[in-house]
């Protein structure tokens, strides 16, 4: 933190005449209220944001360092009050869906049983993970419903594929000091298909959130979805923070299909040995791939870049967007945006198109027939 940040922390709290200025970290967002813990403490304080930020599109996350103005609260306490975000620092990474800013890493979270592991649905989330360029924590819940056999078998697997599993069960607390060992001193984000225990892990972790846990539904053995929103919550003895975002089934491969085969170890490896014939292959029919072949998670990949080369291709054929703002030269050539108006909708047509149009309406008429007409 620079040496200003911390000048404008040792102003706070304010004394009851005055605002002061300090830094903090955003905790929660819902609405247009902001939940900050301040970097001087444990203190925790409710924000809005300045309408400049919002004119200027500055959007305020989750994870995001800012800077605060607070004043005393005039019905309350003077030790308490109210802040006014006045500016976003800059962020180091952020990400769109979970709306997190400056995370460390995501803590990927699936079930060996109830619901039942899916190699499928693990490698996409694993390549979803891999694409936010985030470290990558894989750690697999519910051990205590399998046997050991079957978990000597998956991290045999997932080893082949590139990773290497924390295995816990929060029934029986198996493994999770090895686990709160990977999230020490980082903002951790949370993710998972619904069902697997990512609540359930933040409440063993941290009992004071009282995060909601869904029941798993009885037909189709999978995860009632309880997150709502995305939030911070502190480990003990600010050890670290861990992100709870809203649980999606299937997540998308909206991404450049060149990307694609960067987001596997397996790839990655294979092309560290060796190159392919051609430097933009995308290892499916091509001539001299060093990378198709038979490993197990080749058709993995050959599905998602399937649907990463549609999804591009049907990018590819939209229209581009109208430009919804034009450029106007003010005094001393200082230049201004303004809204351009719909096409034909509020424009005055000219007095050449008007005769135009005159035109063609009486050229194959006879004075008669116009004199008929009114």
């Amino acid at each position: 933190m620079s040496d200003s940040l911390s000048t404008l922390d040792q102003n706070y709290p304010p004394n009851s005449h005055s605002t002061a200025s300090f830094s903090g970290t955003v905790m929660a967002v819902q609405a247009n209220f902001y939940q900050v813990r301040l970097h001087t403490g444990q203190d925790e304080i409710l924000c809005t944001r300045r309408s400049r930020l919002k004119k200027i599109g500055q959007k305020v996350m989750v994870g995001d360092r800012v800077i605060v103005e607070i004043s005393p609260h005039s019905d309350t306490d003077s030790s308490t009050g109210r802040g006014v975000i006045e500016a976003v620092l800059p962020r180091k990474n952020q990400l769109e869906r979970p709306p997190v800013a400056n995370a460390d890493q995501i803590l990927l979270l699936f079930a060996l049983a109830e619901p039942h592991l899916d190699p499928w649905q693990l490698s996409r989330f694993l390549v979803k993970a891999e694409s936010t360029s985030l470290d990558l924590c894989l750690c697999l819940n519910k051990t205590d419903l399998c046997t050991i056999n079957e978990q000597q078998q998956w991290r045999s697997r997932l080893t082949q594929w590139g990773y290497q599993p924390v295995f816990i069960s929060l029934a029986t607390n198996q493994g999770l000091e090895e686990l709160v060992g990977c999230l020490e001193n980082k903002i951790t984000i949370v993710a998972g298909p619904s069902g697997v225990g990512k609540s359930s892990l933040i409440n063993r972790l941290i009992p004071t959130t009282l995060q909601r846990v869904g029941q798993v539904s009885g037909k189709l053995r999978r995860g009632t979805h309880t997150t709502r929103h995305v939030e911070l919550f502190e480990l003990p003895n600010s050890q670290g923070l861990l992100a709870d975002s809203p649980g999606f089934n299937q997540p998308d491969m909206e991404t450049d299909p060149t990307s694609i085969p960067f987001y596997f170890p397996e790839i990655r490896k294979l092309l560290a040995q060796g190159k392919c014939q051609f430097s933009d292959c995308l290892h499916r029919d091509e001539p001299n791939c060093i990378v198709r072949g038979d490993w197990e998670r080749y058709e993995h990949y050959l599905k998602f870049s399937s649907e990463a080369i549609a999804h591009s291709s049907t990018l590819q054929q939209m229209p581009d967007s109208e430009e919804t703002l034009k450029v106007k030269i003010k005094n001393q050539g200082k230049a201004s945006y303004e809204p351009k108006l719909e096409t034909k909708k509020y424009r005055r047509t000219s007095r050449r198109s008007k005769h135009q149009n005159l035109q063609g309406r009486y050229e194959n008429q006879s004075l008669e027939d116009i004199l008929a007409q009114e």
